[in-house]
Parts: structure tokens; C-alpha cells; sequence
């Protein structure tokens, strides 16, 4: 069953793109027509790519893996950084900080940066300091909080990255693909899809076109995650059950035991008489 229709689509204005005069060439298979000089995007397409795109973050949420979302412009940053936290995903609004994936250690020292100021305020450390070092030191937590506090879960590197306007947020999806990182991204009519594993047509402009294309693949995610849930419930009781039935046997094979045991000790002194007897 499809996640979004054709309808919903068209009301969000996820059909409208950009002047025809700025658009890319290799986004021709996703336009449909042209309309006052502005392409008009085929949703019928955006709606089978939402489904493919769905699926694939869906597989990705479901084997534990984390999928990071990136949008630093305006229109999409509330949007990105709501949807990313309801399905509990890292994120990056704020401006893309450079290497954050090819030089991934050095952004994590910086979070660990954030997590040792917390624990030196919290046990008192700082108490000793003036009031001016003090707030230097405030300042430089509130500006690593803002730029990294989103990905301070993210201990390792994302499996996935889900990019929102492709040409403002061309670093992180070089990086991605250095790595070998699939780049899931919402494409408009001015950008070029070739670097893109899983790119869904639409207006990357409209905060209601954003929203319902994240609504979707975060609710794919969610369904992965509960998934993996259930799956992981059923390993713990299959787990507890064996352990039990091996409880409850332990009895039972040590009687099988000494059952089998006893037939040889009555055998043993029946054959020392025998031979006891032939001897005499």
C-alpha cells in the first residue's frame, strides 16, 4: 500500500518547480510540463520513489542502523529536526560542519568536548573560576550544542543520509558518497540527481512539501524500528524458553544416565564368575 497519493501530494505543492530556465537537464524523465514558464513536476512518479525510498529506510531502521537528516535552509529546518527526533534519528540544520563524515573522530572528540564541560560544571570544577571564564566556557558549550548537540548519540558513522535540496547541501553528500554512504534526497527541477541513490522529484522549497515527503519515510522508519522491536522480544522469550526446557531436561538425562550405567555394572561381576567357572 502506497504511504502518500497523487492528492495529497498535489496539495502540498510538491508538484511545483523551479523557473525553466534553471533546471537541469537530467531532471527531464521527472518533469511533466511546463506552466507559466515553471515546470511543473510528474507526482506520479514522486509517489512510486517515496514508496522505493520508504522501503529502503525502513530496512535500514529495522537492522538498527541510523540514518542521519540534513537541512540547513530555513524553510526546512523545523520540519527536518521535528520528524528526525520523533523516530529518535541524528540530524544537522545548522551549517554543515566541514569533514563532519570524512573526519568523523575529530567531530566526536568535539562532542565529547560538550559532555566533559557538563560534568566539570555539574561536579563543581568551575566553581573556582572568575565570572569571565566562566561564561567563555558557557558560550563555547551553547555554540558545540548548537552545531552538534543533534548527533551527540551518533557514535559511529550513519548508514544512510536523507538530504533535503541537494545543491545546498552538496559537502555532506560528497562525503557521503566518498564513504560509500547511500544518500536518500528530495530533488528539485534545478539539481542534478546522478550522485543520489534514492532521490524523490519535488519541490524542496515548500515547508508543506517537505513535510509530507518526511512524514512518510519517517513513518517507514518508525514501522522498521518497532519491527526490529518485536523481532528482538521474540529472539529474548525463544531465548528464555530454551533455557528453561534445558532446566527442566537436566533431570531427566541424568536418570537416562544412570539408567545406562546400570545394565554395565551387573554385566561386569557375571562375566568374572563365568570365567571364575571355566577355570575350575
Amino acid at each position: 500500500m502506497s504511504r502518500t497519493n497523487f492528492d495529497m501530494l498535489l496539495e502540498a505543492g510538491c508538484h511545483f518547480g523551479h523557473l525553466k530556465r534553471k533546471w537541469n537537464p537530467a531532471m527531464a524523465p521527472y518533469i511533466f510540463m511546463e506552466r507559466n514558464g515553471i515546470h511543473i513536476i510528474d507526482l506520479h512518479k514522486t509517489v512510486v520513489k517515496i514508496d522505493e525510498a520508504a522501503d529502503a529506510l525502513k530496512q535500514i531502521a529495522k537492522s538498527g542502523k541510523k540514518i542521519l537528516f540534513v537541512a540547513t535552509k530555513k524553510q526546512a529546518k523545523d520540519v527536518v529536526a521535528e520528524k528526525a527526533t520523533s523516530v529518535n534519528m541524528p540530524y544537522v540544520i545548522e551549517r554543515w560542519p566541514g569533514g563532519m563524515l570524512t573526519n568523523f573522530p575529530t567531530i566526536r572528540k568535539a562532542v565529547k568536548k560538550m559532555a566533559n564541560i557538563d560534568k566539570l560544571m555539574n561536579d563543581g570544577t568551575y566553581s573556582n573560576l572568575s565570572k569571565r571564564e566562566i561564561l567563555q566556557i558557557s558560550r563555547q558549550r551553547a555554540k558545540l550544542e548548537k552545531n552538534l548537540g543533534s548527533i551527540a548519540d551518533l557514535t559511529r558513522l550513519p548508514s544512510a543520509l536523507f538530504v533535503v535540496d541537494v545543491m545546498k547541501e552538496h559537502i555532506a553528500i560528497k562525503e557521503a558518497k566518498r564513504l560509500g554512504i547511500p544518500v536518500f534526497a528530495i530533488v528539485d527541477t534545478n539539481s542534478d540527481p546522478k550522485d543520489i541513490d534514492f532521490m524523490i522529484p519535488a519541490n524542496d522549497d515548500a515547508k508543506d512539501s517537505v513535510e509530507i515527503i518526511l512524514n512518510a519515510c519517517c513513518a517507514a522508519i518508525a514501522e522498521g524500528l518497532e519491527e526490529r522491536k518485536i523481532e528482538k522480544a521474540d529472539e529474548k522469550a525463544a531465548k528464555e524458553q530454551a533455557e528453561a526446557a534445558a532446566v527442566e531436561d537436566r533431570p531427566k538425562r541424568a536418570r537416562k544416565a544412570r539408567k545406562d550405567a546400570a545394565p554395565k555394572a551387573e554385566e561386569a561381576p557375571s562375566e568374572v564368575s563365568t570365567e571364575e567357572t571355566a577355570e575350575a
